[in-house]
């Protein structure tokens, strides 16, 4: 795996730095007082940089207001040692604090967790979202000892039969939830509605991680499924304009609809914010169709 950073600014190499300084002293904080063995011997195994920022085409649009993530693959000894809210809330909430400060970081940070046993798994499957990340990925930490297995490709049939079988699943079920949502605001059941197209968003874009990597992050927040999504697509940044302060403030109701919708009384939505809501899903369910389908005909000459 590749290990030098000299394609990038110094500027962008001295927050790398920063960053990985930060998680490894996150992580160490989270496991000090642990007395569980599992936890207790956790390590922290390796840190990679993926997507645009190891493959050199990073976005910086100020106008357009998109900015590329640093994309981190953290890989740890224990499934366990994965869990966000047990070990890595506070670090991630540091780089929140620090991007917003805007002096040690100004670029934002997207972090994926899986142990190591997890990804050698994976790259036995012929998972590409991991294979790529081994061709294209820069390792900025390693602990010594702790090598890959060498990946396992699927043949062309094999990876049709599931691409197909991921798409069949999970574009029904985006839209099943999608149909409820509109259903839901025919019924006057804004909050209900609010949750179900929160839903269906999420499953459109598990579902172009699948048909597209054989992999979904596991996650319920929109934005980070929206940054992979679009690194993945860049055809779907058109979903969800960030222009006026409408269009924000409707997707930060879809975003907070996981919880707030189901258990805050406090959550409001008009029946303005959600047509323009069910717009924007019904645009991204053409978009992921007509990329899995893409990518199902391409399969299947393959094969």
């Amino acid at each position: 795996m590749k290990t030098s950073l000299d394609h990038l600014p110094h500027a962008k190499q001295r927050e790398l730095a920063h960053v990985v300084e930060t998680v490894r002293a996150g992580f160490a904080r989270a496991t000090a007082q642990r007395t569980q063995p599992r936890y207790r011997n956790g390590k922290l195994l390796k840190i990679i940089l993926f997507g645009s920022y190891a493959r050199g085409d990073w976005v910086e649009d100020p106008v357009g207001r998109y900015f590329s993530d640093y994309d981190l693959l953290i890989i740890v000894n224990h499934d366990d040692l994965t869990d966000i809210a047990e070990f890595w809330e506070k670090t991630e909430a540091q780089f929140l604090a620090d991007l917003s400060a805007g002096t040690v970081l100004r670029t934002p940070v997207s972090l994926i967790y899986h142990s190591l046993d997890d990804v050698n798994d994976k790259l036995r499957l012929g998972r590409y979202f991991f294979m790529d990340i081994l061709r294209d990925g820069i390792s900025l930490f390693e602990e010594p000892g702790y090598p890959f297995v060498e990946p396992q490709p699927l043949s062309p049939e094999q990876a049709l039969q599931e691409t197909q079988d991921y798409y069949d699943e999970w574009f029904e079920s985006a839209e099943g939830f999608l149909d409820t949502a509109l259903y839901a605001v025919r019924q006057g059941r804004p909050k209900e509605a609010a949750f179900q197209f929160h839903q269906a968003t999420e499953r459109f874009f598990h579902c172009l991680f699948l048909v597209r990597t054989l992999y979904s992050p596991k996650s319920h927040n929109p934005n980070r499924l929206r940054d992979l999504a679009e690194e993945l697509e860049p055809s779907l940044k058109a979903v969800w304009p960030r222009d006026s302060r409408f269009e924000k403030r409707c997707y930060s109701l879809l975003r907070d609809a996981y919880i707030k919708a189901r258990y805050s009384r406090a959550y409001r939505i008009t029946a303005e914010e959600l047509d323009w809501i069910a717009q924007r899903v019904a645009l991204l369910q053409s978009l992921v169709r007509e990329a899995c389908e893409l990518r199902i005909e391409t399969l299947a000459k393959a094969a």
